[in-house]
């Protein structure tokens, strides 16, 4: 229930929607409550101020007073911690589905004051970091995945209990953004359709036995490929990388995988695409609604790679 409630009370925290960057944090924007600690300091200096109002003690009053007053003191300057911190902007590399992502925020200040033990958390990932007087840093969060397409990062809670730890400041960035994530590798793929139809030629060339030019087997390779005293050495089946060398353009064709399930299609087509990118191939990838290529190079990867990864689920 309670944790139930404080998912309800964050979605009423200011921003209320996605914001686009930059966006810097102001009063209006930053909550704060005592920690347990501060509640315990509280009651203890409570019950020592009835004491010596009690007693009469005025040096212990005068103590009381001067403890509560540091306190008092410490939630402002844990509020000003995060006044104007900015967020400037938040990007990402694209990764495979099942990796972690490494969503980079730039932040800085507009005010100039040292900011120490500053915590960024979304969801399960948490970092800890500093923010010195003029400077504009990076902080990484690794964000897991689970699905291709676009993954949008959410709300971002950025904290600190300093400098005493008696209370804890928040606020929330919320970024208007998204990032990529390719589909999945298919984890036993067959080699690359080197024979794509009538007329389609490969020359291929070993490049030798050293750990560097093998790989794991995988199911279809064929026995010829196999390395086999390598393989005796360290107790699993290696095979022989080559280097294709074609005289017409691969073909990664949608239609010729029909008996496959849709994902297991894409995840097959992804893993061919990332081979080929990998020994320096032309290639084409026809989809049902388009086609790319034939063309090599990193541009050309990831124009096929998005497109798979934003193909309909289902």
């Amino acid at each position: 229930m309670g944790a139930k409630l404080l998912s309800r009370l964050a979605l009423m925290a200011r921003p209320r929607r996605a914001e686009v960057l930059p966006a810097a944090l102001d009063r209006h924007r930053i909550y704060t409550l005592p920690t347990r600690f501060g509640m315990f300091l509280a009651a203890l200096l409570s019950t020592m101020l009835l004491g010596a109002l009690n007693y009469n003690n005025n040096p212990a009053l005068l103590l009381g007073f001067l403890l509560a007053a540091a306190a008092q003191l410490s939630l402002h300057v844990t509020h000003l911690s995060l006044s104007g911190v900015r967020l400037r902007s938040a990007r990402a590399a694209p990764v495979h589905a099942g990796d972690a992502i490494v969503l980079e925020l730039c932040l800085d200040a507009t005010r100039s004051r040292s900011r120490t033990g500053l915590v960024l958390e979304s969801g399960t990932a948490r970092t800890v970091f500093a923010l010195t007087t003029a400077e504009q840093i990076e902080v990484a969060l690794m964000l897991p995945t689970t699905t291709r397409g676009w993954l949008r990062p959410g709300r971002i809670k950025l904290s600190t209990t300093q400098p005493f730890g008696l209370a804890r400041s928040w606020a929330w960035f919320w970024p208007d953004a998204s990032v990529l994530v390719y589909p999945a590798l298919e984890a036993h793929a067959p080699p690359l359709p080197l024979h794509n139809g009538p007329g389609a030629r490969a020359r291929v060339r070993a490049q030798g036995e050293e750990p560097h030019h093998l790989r794991d087997y995988r199911s279809g390779d064929p026995p010829r490929q196999v390395a086999w005293k390598p393989s005796a050495r360290i107790g699993k089946l290696l095979v022989r990388e080559y280097q294709e060398y074609n005289d017409r353009e691969l073909v990664l064709d949608w239609n010729v995988l029909q008996q496959l399930p849709i994902e297991a299609r894409i995840s097959r087509l992804a893993r061919w695409v990332v081979e080929a990118d990998r020994i320096g191939a032309r290639y084409a990838l026809v989809l049902p609604a388009q086609r790319l290529g034939p063309s090599q190079g990193h541009a050309h990867r990831h124009a096929c790679l998005q497109a798979l990864a934003l193909l309909p689920h289902g």
